[in-house]
């Protein structure tokens, strides 16, 4: 139980964590230098957060797919909110 509720608190932390850098990445252009910065940037810490847990590399998948929704999300609320003013 302890294990699954890391796991979960990783996988949210990890999508979190990617909100800010997907609405910034929407600012520049694609595979630019920046743009490759702000989706690579959250993984070390990411990393970090799931040694420190003491997690296995088990959850990577978990995270990653977490870490991509919140690339997603955050390019979302951008170009939303560039649309609606």
């Amino acid at each position: 139980m302890q294990a699954s509720l890391s796991v979960a608190g990783l996988v949210y932390l990890a999508f979190i964590i990617n909100i800010p850098c997907g609405y910034l990445r929407e600012n520049y252009k694609k595979f630019s230098p920046m743009w490759w910065i702000l989706i690579h940037i959250c993984i070390p810490v990411i990393v970090a957060l799931r040694i420190f847990a003491g997690i296995s590399w088990h959850a990577i998948p978990l995270t990653l797919g977490a870490s991509v929704a919140g690339q997603v999300v955050g390019g979302i609320i951008n170009r939303r909110r560039k649309q609606n003013g």
